[in-house]
């Protein structure tokens, strides 16, 4: 196992992890050492193990991915993050990287993709979609100021996580249960929100998040 690769996945469903880990171990110089469901289960195997590679989900029982991406970056550099994630790219995909992370890969992705990932962060480069990539290169020829854009930026990572799921047409409790927190909790991200992109109402955030998640 000595010259072999390491990783860690971290992913909230056992059966996603299940599913990576037979897709990593198909390349014989490939091994998943570890897995862990929330932050706190990932930092309990960074204790006594550090990976050359973590493949993160943002979507983790209690804290976000995210949080993680962190602390990897702060308390383990030498290790090469790869998010793989069901986000949209074109929200989360710069927060990401900017948290540390070499490479966001988006769920529904094929196996050879995720290899090919893998390959360049290994490689030491940073790896994106070519739609993300054309993406980026687009804003720099011809910058534009989008002002819905520039307001959502003033979101925490929980707010627009949330903002994301009202616009895909979740309601509130659904929403808690797919970020594991109480409606009561989604309910003040909720009005942390309406307030930060001076929104009165809760109809008219939904249909704000509508609107924002079908123009990324």
């Amino acid at each position: 196992m000595g010259d072999k690769v390491r990783f860690l996945v971290v992913d909230d469903h056992p059966i996603f992890r299940h599913g990576v880990k037979a897709l990593i171990e198909s390349e014989p110089r490939y091994h998943v050492a570890a897995e862990a469901g929330s932050v706190s289960e990932a930092q309990a195997v960074l204790r006594t193990l550090t990976p050359d590679v973590a493949l993160v989900d943002l979507s983790l029982e209690g804290r976000s991915g995210l949080d993680l991406l962190r602390i990897l970056r702060d308390e383990y550099p030498t290790v090469k993050v790869l998010v793989v994630s069901i986000h949209d790219e074109a929200v989360y995909a710069d927060r990401a990287l900017k948290a540390g992370a070499m490479g966001y890969l988006m769920k529904h992705a094929a196996g050879t993709v995720l290899k090919e990932a893998v390959r360049t962060i290994l490689g030491g480069k940073v790896w994106v979609s070519p739609e993300f990539r054309e993406r980026l290169l687009e804003s720099y020829r011809a910058p534009r100021f989008e002002p819905e854009h520039s307001q959502v930026s003033l979101l925490s990572d929980r707010e627009l996580e949330i903002l994301e799921h009202l616009g895909r047409g979740y309601g509130l409790k659904e929403i808690a249960e797919m970020i594991h927190v109480t409606a009561k909790t989604v309910g003040t991200h909720q009005e942390h929100i309406k307030r930060k992109l001076s929104i009165e109402n809760t109809a008219d955030l939904r249909r704000f998040a509508i609107r924002w998640v079908s123009s990324a």
